[in-house]
Parts: C-alpha cells; structure tokens; sequence
C-alpha cells in the first residue's frame, strides 16, 4: 500500500507540474456551437469564458474567398461569443491580446510582468491568433492583416478524408518561420509532441478528425520589453470541418 501511495504521490506531482508549466499554452480557435459560429478560448477539451476575455479581443475579421474583407463581427450570446456571418464570409480570423504573465516557484501564474514579480521562473507576454475556413478551400490561403503567426495549407486546398497528408507552412509576419512547433489536434490531443517547422516554414501532418480540426502553431519571438518579459509567445490556431458522408 506505501508503494501504491509513493507512486501515485509522484504520479500527481508530475501531472500537476505539468499543468502548472501549460498554465498560459490557451488559444483561440472557431467552432460550431448550436449551428452557430462561435470563437472559443480555450485548450483541449476546457471551452473556458470567452465572453470574459471579449475585452481582449483585439481585432475580428471576415474575408470572401479572393481574401477581401466581408464586415463581420462579434456577438455576445449567453456564454458565448457568435461571429457575425451574415455576409458569408469565406475565412474568419480573430486576435486575442492576452497580456503579460509570469510564473512563480509555487507553479502560480500572475499577469504580471517580472518587473511584479521579481522571483519569476518565467515571464511571457502572449498573444493568440485564429483563423478558420468556412467550407471548401478553393482558392490559396494568403497572409492575412493582424495574424503576425499564421498556418496556411500549402497548395491551395483541403483534404477530404481525415488520415491524408497535409502539408501545412507557418509564417511569422507574412515570412516562412522554422523551428516553430505544430499540433495537429488542439483539441482532443493538446499534449501531443510537436512537429518542427523546417527551414521553409513547412511541416507534413495527418490530418486528424473527420470533423472540425483545430490545429496549432506555437513560436516566440524576442522580447520587446526584457525588463517585464523574457518572450513574447505567439500561439496561432486553423480551424476547419471535413464533412461526414451522408445520412
């Protein structure tokens, strides 16, 4: 029984430090919620308050499929927050300006820069980006304003079937960017290890669900302010649904 009890001890330990450590490693992505376009914040299966962090958002967008701007926007709705898509826009994309956070030794994040709090581990400030694709991909994802780290599908299209390759690049302000880290399944699998981006900014994955996929991009970029923050985290989500046979 000590034994059993050591283990578990550990066991929890490690779980609750590497929950410490992804205690900022949230995004924003878009879902359906009751037919309705909603952009969520979150990770994994945890659909925490947007509504609450509606004062972050610091941009929403909508695009036609020539990538021109269709007006759109965000409505509170209860606990959620719909998107506007009354114009039909091809491609939404959404940024989310999350502050400054530092961790402490006690595992405790506090929005606070090191400067606040001077015995950090780790200070970051981070910002979450998404876009999602509304149906069928029929013409080349471009850059788009304000998504300073983006994924877009290299060939201008989306597969039909979960498990067929897709080849994915990441730019950093507009540029192909490597060594940042892909997630092919934020949702149902947000501790999988991730894939590098190569020199060209790209990385091949399986696609994953026959359904909403909802992958991640994760790089961070020098600090702008090194007295408050050691990086500034950039987590960039793309979001699509491959649809299911017919009923």
């Amino acid at each position: 029984m000590k034994r059993i009890t050591k283990v578990f001890a550990v066991t929890a330990l490690v779980a609750g430090l590497a929950a410490a450590a992804a205690a900022q490693a949230h995004g924003i992505w878009f879902a359906e919620r009751a037919t309705q376009l909603a952009l969520l914040y979150g990770v994994g299966a945890d659909d925490l308050d947007a509504v609450k962090r509606l004062p972050l958002v610091s941009s929403i967008a909508g695009y036609d499929a020539d990538g021109k701007p269709v007006p759109t926007s965000l409505q509170v709705d209860g606990r959620l927050l719909l998107v506007n898509v009354e114009n039909q826009p091809a491609i939404v994309a959404a940024v989310l300006d999350n502050g400054t956070w530092s961790k402490t030794p006690d595992g405790k994040w506090h929005k606070q820069g090191k400067d606040e709090q001077p015995t950090a581990v780790l200070s970051e400030k981070n910002t979450k980006y998404a876009v999602h694709i509304r149906g069928a991909l029929t013409k080349p994802l471009m850059p788009l304003p304000g998504q300073t780290l983006q994924i877009i599908p290299v060939g201008g299209k989306l597969p039909a079937l979960l498990g067929q390759p897709m080849k994915l690049q990441v730019l950093y302000k507009g540029k192909p960017v490597a060594g940042a880290k892909v997630l092919h399944d934020w949702v149902n699998d947000p501790d999988q290890k991730p894939v590098l981006t190569g020199a060209d900014g790209t990385v091949t994955i399986a696609v994953r669900n026959q359904g909403l996929n909802v992958l991640v991009a994760i790089f961070n970029s020098p600090s702008e302010e090194p007295t408050k923050y050691e990086h500034l985290e950039h987590l960039a989500t793309l979001s699509f649904v491959l649809p299911h046979a017919p009923e």
